[in-house]
């Protein structure tokens, strides 16, 4: 594990796109800090850039630099859920400015999976994660469902848990509102 995290983390900071396991699917990553990174993504998924991605984070200290109010709803949920949550916050900042939706917010999820959560701490960045598919397309439940496209479109693919078969499942996906409305995106 500790090879494949320095291999990836050498390629995040050149800019790099890599496939990688998370907490929820497997995932097609780079710096969430640069858009021509961020970009390479929107291409390789032949997503429309209007679309947001998530990033993870590995500690929720660090949600704060990243967004401008945290609600304080976000820290219980945070605290108290279960399964990996995605909480999209308003006031995104420090992000690359493709990866902000056009209303100002950003999906993010604090990761607590062994391998993206180190990934995410050693490279000291967030990362951006998204399905490991073409836009349109299921998402992959295991490494093998990946397709060859997305494979061959990125700069390095993480060994590590490769060969499972366990059925992943994304992230429960909610919107914190200003005004301290919780919108439940999916379950």
């Amino acid at each position: 594990m500790q090879e494949d995290i320095k291999k990836a983390c050498e390629v995040l900071k050149k800019g790099g796109v890599i496939l990688y396991p998370t907490d929820t699917i497997w995932g097609i990553g780079c710096d969430a800090t640069n858009e021509e990174a961020v970009q390479r993504i929107y291409g390789l998924k032949q997503r429309d850039d209007s679309k947001s991605m998530l990033v993870l984070l590995d500690s929720p200290a660090k949600l704060q630099t990243y967004v401008k109010d945290v609600p304080d709803i976000a820290w219980d949920l945070i605290e108290l859920t279960d399964k990996p949550l995605t909480i999209i916050y308003d006031g995104a900042k420090n992000l690359a400015a493709n990866l902000i939706a056009e209303d100002g917010s950003i999906g993010i999820r604090i990761t607590a999976e062994a391998f993206s959560m180190e990934l995410c701490r050693q490279f000291r960045k967030p990362i951006v994660s998204t399905s490991a598919n073409i836009s349109g397309e299921a998402s992959p439940a295991t490494f093998s469902q990946i397709s060859q496209t997305i494979k061959e479109g990125v700069d390095y693919i993480v060994e590590y848990r490769q060969k499972e078969q366990g059925k992943a499942q994304p992230s429960g996906i909610i919107k914190l509102e200003r005004n301290g409305t919780i919108k439940i995106i999916r379950k």
